[in-house]
């Protein structure tokens, strides 16, 4: 039976990795968190060459946090803008919300368009607890051309604002709980608009897609409201970045021309583990490596190999979309692969029918990436409830040894927790995003290996694996 036991789950990074083809998905517009079912046509950017997702975490179950944003390479103005934004919301988040019932934060991300001179993201946030409870959506683009980062306002010409606002008053005016009055209030100035008119994206047909935040163009009962243009009606309100945009929304280039792009070459660690041992023989421990694929895990499958050593890695569903290489080769390295969420949301706060789609999101993204479907899964912050379980597809899976390697960020320390909480039969808890962390492994492998432990993933550590 596997040791299933409550703790503390922290941190979050990203990853690398590149295919040659570009992959159109259409997704709802907020996903499955939303009730709007207008389309926005979503990319995963997996042929950018260096592509990273930086998802750090909070530490503090009583006050979650995940928030996300990519590294570009050739766009370091965009990553910084993302950044900047989107570390002022979490420092705001924990200054005002910890102190409520239930706070959590999360923040993540997808590409509206990455091809051409342009790349556009959008960002859903989830903000429960305090003044800012509640879904919002934002949009950010970058212009190759200038250099620049721009906000949503900038794919509309300035002095279509006008004929923009009609369009808008007649395209919301059957929606339930639609405020005209609030919706001109809204698009009355530049600053206005620069604050509310912020969420906009096209449909993979080219239809603008313009989404308000609750209250902003109706009563707060209605929630979000969103409009949809069609392309014809749109595209004389756009401007030069707004058209070039919806071009490549449209019929996409399939390539990024980005100045200043890198092309790392992955380099593959030495393949051959050790043959799975009997844990009921000898002494067995399972190394487990949650948030990644992050920047280091390549640098840690080579460790790992050369002591073939198994490990379990539970991974977080964007970052596989985005760096499938890197978990294929995980995978054909002899490692097992494991469910940590799409996007690091706290499952418990969740409904039954978003925690099963979002584990089934992530899922799938493995199967794509890897061949493989996972044994278990990982829920983050440990958090766990009876809803989560009965929608989980596989085992629940947490650890008995906590290394605490998001709080020390040392790594003589983060081996002295792990040796010194082995235990025939130990599940250790490690995030392979964390440079101290994957310098702490050979280590741990070298002192533990003299210590007659056998390394080996989480399901081959008991035979069976069982809630």
């Amino acid at each position: 039976m596997l040791l299933v036991v409550t703790g503390l789950v922290t941190a979050g990074c990203a990853a690398t990795g590149s295919t040659p083809t570009q992959e159109i998905r259409r997704t709802a517009a907020v996903h499955a968190a939303s009730h709007h079912a207008d389309e926005i046509a979503t990319v995963s950017p997996t042929w950018i060459d260096g592509l990273r997702v930086v998802r750090p975490s909070g530490n503090d179950p009583t006050c979650p946090w995940s928030i996300a944003y990519p590294q570009v390479p050739g766009a370091e103005a965009f990553t910084a803008a993302l950044r900047r934004m989107v570390e002022a919301r979490r420092t705001d988040f924990l200054a005002q919300a910890c102190d409520q019932a239930d706070p959590e934060l999360n923040l993540d991300f997808a590409f509206l368009v990455a091809s051409g001179d342009v790349i556009g993201v959008r960002y859903t946030e989830w903000w429960l607890g305090g003044a800012g409870d509640g879904l919002s959506t934002t949009t950010r683009w970058y212009d190759a051309k200038t250099g620049t980062v721009l906000p949503a306002t900038a794919l509309v010409e300035p002095s279509s604002i006008g004929r923009l606002t009609a369009d808008l008053d007649k395209a919301l005016s059957r929606k339930e709980g639609f405020d005209a009055q609030a919706l001109r209030a809204a698009m009355a100035d530049s600053a206005s608009r620069a604050r509310y008119l912020d969420d906009l994206g096209f449909t993979a047909g080219g239809d603008l897609v313009v989404t308000f935040d609750q209250s902003v163009a109706g009563v707060a009962p209605a929630g979000q409201l969103q409009a949809v243009l069609p392309a014809a009606v749109a595209r004389p309100l756009l401007s030069d970045l707004g058209r070039r945009v919806q071009r490549q929304v449209f019929e996409p280039t399939r390539r990024l021309d980005l100045d200043g792009r890198v092309s790392p070459t992955p380099t593959r660690p030495p393949a051959g583990p050790e043959e799975i041992a009997d844990c009921h023989r000898v002494k067995c421990v399972a190394l487990t490596f949650d948030d990644g694929p992050g920047p280091y895990t390549q640098t840690l499958l080579a460790d790992l190999a050369a002591f073939r050593a198994r490990a379990t890695f539970y991974v977080v569903g964007q970052n596989v979309a985005m760096s499938p290489d890197v978990v294929r080769q995980t995978a054909e390295a002899g490692h097992e692969l494991g469910n940590h969420s799409w996007s690091h949301r706290d499952l418990t706060r969740l409904t039954a029918a978003q925690v099963r789609d979002d584990l089934r999101r992530t899922d799938e993204a493995i199967r794509k990436a890897a061949g493989v479907t996972p044994n278990t899964v990982r829920p983050p912050y440990g958090a766990v409830s009876d809803v989560v379980r009965a929608q989980t597809p596989h085992p629940l899976v947490l650890w008995s040894v906590d290394t605490l390697d998001w709080k020390h960020r040392d790594a003589a320390q983060v081996t002295r927790a792990a040796v010194s909480g082995a235990r025939p039969g130990a599940i250790i808890l490690f995030h392979d995003i964390h440079p101290t962390t994957v310098a702490a492994i050979p280590r741990v492998l070298r002192t533990l290996s003299a210590r007659g432990y056998h390394f080996v993933t989480v399901t081959q550590l008991r035979g069976e694996v069982s809630r």
